[in-house]
């Protein structure tokens, strides 16, 4: 149990691997000498993940700006990734600051995919389904959490592995506004690769919701015994 005074250790932390720890020590180190608060981090998410949505937005009529989308978005995750570590680094962790670490993901996720869904290279309808499930997604992970037993981050296709799809989706058709006939549409069919890119996240993300509620209930089952 935690002491008055003693800092606030965060019950659950997304795994982070090895290599992108090692990757992201400078910036964490930066941060605390420079006093940026982890929050701070946590909300310019927003504005990278607002950057993304804008250029997808407009990579029609310039398709170059697929390029800086895709930045943006592992900008995005590379300050997701960030909040947690520096706000453990400099002691500043706190429940709000939990809040602070979910909120701008979810509000990240809406507004990437409301950037794709009107940018005339997919259905928007698909798009902003991938918008409603991204955030259902996350939302069925808490509940571990919210009734006691674990966080849950599993599934193919957690919060990176959405922007990872979507990043193969967006190179697919800069490849073909650059060197194909500018029919997005793949074999002849009715769907662009973005539109091919939203249906297998959206598999995806029901197969992660899935597991997510599976893993959850066996924990709870455990509990009980």
């Amino acid at each position: 149990m935690t002491e008055p005074g003693d800092p606030y250790l965060p019950s659950w932390r997304r795994p982070i691997a090895g290599a992108f720890r090692l990757l992201g020590r400078h910036s964490v180190t930066a941060c605390v000498r420079l006093g940026i608060h982890p929050n701070t981090v946590s909300l310019s998410s927003i504005v990278a993940s607002t950057g993304a949505g804008a250029c997808f937005l407009f990579a029609r009529d310039h398709p170059a700006l697929l390029l800086a989308g895709v930045g943006l978005c592992y900008v995005r995750l590379w300050l997701n990734m960030l909040d947690g570590m520096v706000a453990l680094e400099s002691g500043k962790a706190s429940r709000w600051g939990e809040i602070l670490n979910d909120l701008p993901d979810r509000v990240s996720d809406v507004v990437i995919f409301a950037g794709v869904a009107h940018s005339g290279l997919c259905s928007p309808l698909l798009a902003y389904w991938v918008a409603i499930l991204a955030v259902l997604v996350a939302y069925v992970g808490v509940f571990g959490q919210a009734i006691g037993v674990q966080r849950e981050f599993s599934g193919v296709m957690a919060k990176p592995w959405r922007m990872v799809a979507l990043n193969v989706g967006a190179w697919l058709v800069l490849w073909d506004l650059w060197f194909g006939d500018g029919d997005l549409r793949v074999a002849g069919g009715e769907l662009t690769a973005l539109d091919w890119t939203h249906v297998a996240i959206l598999m995806g993300c029901v197969q992660s919701i899935w597991i997510r509620l599976v893993r959850i209930r066996r924990s709870l089952q455990v509990e009980q015994r």
